[in-house]
């Protein structure tokens, strides 16, 4: 293994975010050259990623950049044993920016980066590959789209399940009417709680850019752990870390772009320990015609479960009974289960009988297959920005009327707002620290 001794980590400024002119970094991408990558944040699903990246023949990983410098180990390691890449260890994303040679970058940092990070990029030239939830509120999502369009650029969301086979049977399916009309759609996220209570205020470890961590967030005082993610400043909750997977499959297999109105019960009932965000959420929206879309998400069901990782890539089917992140659709003449992540869908007719099914397969080769594609080709990916945005709008809209006192709420699609409505309106939009603004323009 290649020590981090023999990297060269570039320090990064902590100054103000300097948006950077889009046709600084813009350059084509020929069939025959290998697309230069840089990654952002390489944690768990960022060194994940960058493996599954590095093991392409035709990538290059360019750059990995971190805040805190202990995790470049794990990461150059698995640079090394994949691809043989030297890559240039960073702190500042903004070198990375900076660089005419990087096509695109990866985002795979806590949720409060995810829009400033991917704005930024697009400004720059680059194509960006972000983890989901795409963004941190509504308004933020649409400046996501905004940049996209306004500089052409690839921007995909990691949500997966899109670019997996079974999925797009399962929506052809739907869209043939044999279900009937489909009346309502019931999704569960009903997962186990592993995040601690926050604990002690302490200094954060020499390695640690705490401030730079917090980024555009609020900058609380550093204790260890992943505490932050159940507080607004920098997450939305389970409902758009986890079940924000299935919200986005369920809108795409029922066509609806927005819901009518969207109202919240639940609250912070089973984990007294200082949260912000709601640890039992039921969360319905109402779309034109009687369509009903509800979410039903839990942190404390400890005996459901998501698809065993033994069943994702087999032609095996999880306890439907038991699975905490399924799908059921239901239509005046049958029903399909679906599950996220390889676990697969089943139909029954209105006699209960088995009408159809197909095995699923895990799909995150595919998603990068896909978006390494429209780099190239210039076509929207599978989860293009707009979807992410729209599917992560939906959670976000579940947080605001729990937020607004387990109000329903009447939204309007054209303006993404409440009508008239001034206090859910003012959850439409984080307050973002000066030193790194998200822009009105971008």
């Amino acid at each position: 293994m290649k020590t981090i001794g023999r990297r060269q980590f570039l320090g990064g400024s902590l100054g103000a975010a300097t948006m950077i002119a889009a046709s600084s970094s813009k350059r084509a991408v020929s069939p025959n050259d290998k697309v230069t990558l840089g990654v952002m944040g390489i944690g768990g699903r960022g060194t994940r990623l960058t493996e599954r990246l590095a093991a392409r023949s035709d990538v290059t990983i360019a750059y990995l950049c971190d805040v805190d410098g202990s995790r470049f180990e794990r990461a150059v390691e698995v640079v090394d044993s994949t691809s043989g890449d030297n890559p240039k260890l960073v702190k500042d994303f903004r070198r990375i920016l900076d660089d005419r040679q990087v096509d695109a970058l990866i985002i795979a940092t806590p949720n409060q980066w995810h829009a400033l990070g991917t704005i930024m990029a697009c400004q720059a030239g680059k194509d960006v590959y972000v983890e989901k939830p795409a963004s941190n509120n509504v308004w933020e999502g649409r400046k996501m789209v905004e940049a996209a369009r306004k500089y052409e650029r690839v921007v995909q969301v990691g949500m997966q399940c899109r670019s997996a086979p079974y999925f797009g049977k399962a929506v052809k399916y739907l869209r043939s009417g044999k279900l009937g009309d489909i009346r309502l759609v019931r999704v569960l996220n009903m997962i186990q709680d592993r995040e601690k209570p926050r604990g002690p205020e302490q200094h954060p470890p020499k390695s640690l850019d705490w401030d730079f961590w917090c980024g555009p967030a609020r900058k609380r005082p550093y204790s260890p752990g992943r505490w932050w993610m159940n507080f607004w400043d920098y997450s939305s909750g389970k409902i758009t870390d986890d079940a924000v997977h299935q919200i986005d499959l369920a809108r795409s297999l029922i066509d609806r772009p927005y819901p009518e109105t969207v109202s919240h019960a639940g609250g912070i009932f089973a984990y007294h320990d200082g949260r912000e965000i709601p640890d039992t959420q039921f969360v319905t929206h109402g779309y034109p015609g009687g369509l009903t879309l509800i979410l039903q998400g839990t942190l404390w069901a400890h005996y459901m479960k998501k698809t065993a990782h033994s069943i994702r890539d087999s032609n095996q089917f999880p306890d439907w009974q038991f699975n905490s992140t399924k799908i059921e659709v239901f239509g005046t003449n049958g029903m399909m289960i679906f599950g996220r992540h390889g676990g697969g869908w089943l139909v029954y007719d209105a006699e209960g009988k088995l009408a159809a099914s197909h095995y699923g397969r895990q799909s995150t080769d595919e998603h990068l297959e896909n978006f390494i594609e429209c780099v190239r080709t210039r076509k929207k990916p599978n989860a293009d920005i707009e979807e992410g945005h729209r599917s992560a709008l939906l959670c976000h809209l579940g947080n605001i009327s729990y937020r607004a006192g387990n109000r329903k709420l009447r939204f309007d699609p054209k303006t993404e707002t409440f009508a008239n409505d001034e206090e859910a309106n003012r959850y439409l939009k984080h307050k973002y620290r000066s030193q790194w603004p998200l822009p009105d323009e971008v």
